[in-house]
């Protein structure tokens, strides 16, 4: 046996030793996991759903279609920003709405110094927005239609102050499919959900701003967008800013509560992704720490299977596979043939990560036509 076979063999041992941790890890947080009630009682307050839009008139319809479609939610207030649409949104939106009194879009003002893109749409929506509970969604989202009364229902039962129920994700190529699984599936696997909810650490905080759900006294008291008006993961940093204020959050099942399609192509996923992965983790050193993990436990292993034979290989890779049969199973994702290929969405991943840090440092990231770091 050579040096270098042998350094991987014992590379691959310690890799499948974690990667059997980590599913094991999941599984208890798959069984922890709140879940929104189904079906809700009514909502005896008022709500206010705020949505930022930009260049979105292709795809926003069916989402103002679904929130105008809310059951449950007597007392509802939906606010669109128009944040310098150059495709109609707007008018899209005023077309579905049809006069709606629930309705109102905003015409979004020009982006100051300091701030990112959405933040500031974010920020001007709370600005105007009535509700005790303020309910961010994206326009890529459609909710069935008792999400708003469960997610407001698990919220006030709950105890928290923040809920982010992350949808069902839908994808319609090659590309997605592999990787887009793996947002939920790495928070699942990596987050202790019991100890982040009750903890006040920022560290231990995963949201999604697809779908986020926070009482409107204590967003208030985090300083609202305006705290973290410079953040590209703004609906991390703002679960992160309630802790710091107080309060308490955690990130939970919405794959019953609604759908979303971030992304149609392998382009449009690089893109969006290499925005944000660079801080993600908290920094490139973070990212770094992250891809060289996740390569030790999802990779390693089944590279030492094949070009070795070590049996610790084949063990590393099937945990890593049932952790994600036990992610897709319980949030709705596809389970075979794509949890087989976990290995190529690690790699996929590690690379999107590699990109982004190289372009943040480059300065070149940009999003929907402005830089973002």
């Amino acid at each position: 046996m050579t040096p270098a076979t042998a350094l991987l063999r014992r590379a691959s041992t310690v890799g499948a030793l974690l990667a059997v941790g980590l599913t094991a890890h999941t599984v208890v947080n798959v069984t922890r996991m709140r879940r929104p009630p189904a079906p809700p009682p009514p909502v005896h307050e008022r709500v206010s759903v705020l949505l930022p839009a930009r260049d979105e008139a292709h795809r926003i319809a069916p989402t103002i279609v679904s929130l105008l479609n809310q059951q449950g939610v007597p007392d509802l207030q939906v606010l669109v920003l128009d944040d310098g649409s150059g495709d109609g949104t707007a008018d899209v939106v005023r077309d579905v709405a049809a006069g709606d009194p629930r309705l109102r879009v905003l015409s979004g003002a020009d982006l100051p110094a300091g701030w990112l893109g959405k933040p500031h749409a974010c920020h001007q929506l709370a600005s105007q927005a009535e509700g005790s509970v303020l309910c961010f969604v994206d326009a890529d989202v459609v909710l069935a239609p008792h999400a708003l009364a469960s997610a407001v229902t698990l919220l006030r039962e709950s105890g928290l102050e923040l809920v982010s129920p992350y949808p069902r994700q839908l994808t319609s190529s090659l590309g997605p499919r592999l990787v887009q699984p793996l947002i939920e599936w790495s928070w699942l696997t990596t987050l202790p959900l019991g100890v982040a909810e009750r903890s006040s650490r920022p560290s231990l905080s995963a949201a999604t701003g697809q779908f986020l759900v926070v009482d409107a006294d204590a967003y208030r008291r985090a300083g609202g967008h305006a705290a973290v008006r410079a953040d590209v993961l703004d609906d991390v940093a703002l679960l992160r800013a309630v802790k710091v204020s107080g309060g308490h959050g955690v990130a939970v099942d919405g794959s019953r509560l609604a759908t979303c399609q971030m992304y149609d192509s392998w382009a449009d996923l690089t893109e969006g992704y290499t925005k944000s992965l660079w801080r993600a983790f908290g920094g490139t050193a973070g990212a770094a720490g992250v891809a060289g993990l996740f390569t030790l436990v999802y990779l390693v292993p089944p590279a030492a299977a094949v070009l070795t034979g070590a049996r610790s290989g084949w063990v590393g890779y099937a945990a890593a596979v049932a952790g994600r049969v036990v992610v897709a199973r319980a949030v709705g994702q596809p389970v075979w043939p794509d949890t087989l290929a976990h290995p190529v969405a690690i790699g996929a991943f590690v690379g999107l990560t590699g990109t982004s840090v190289v372009r943040h440092r480059r300065g070149t990231l940009r999003w929907k036509g402005r830089p973002v770091a």
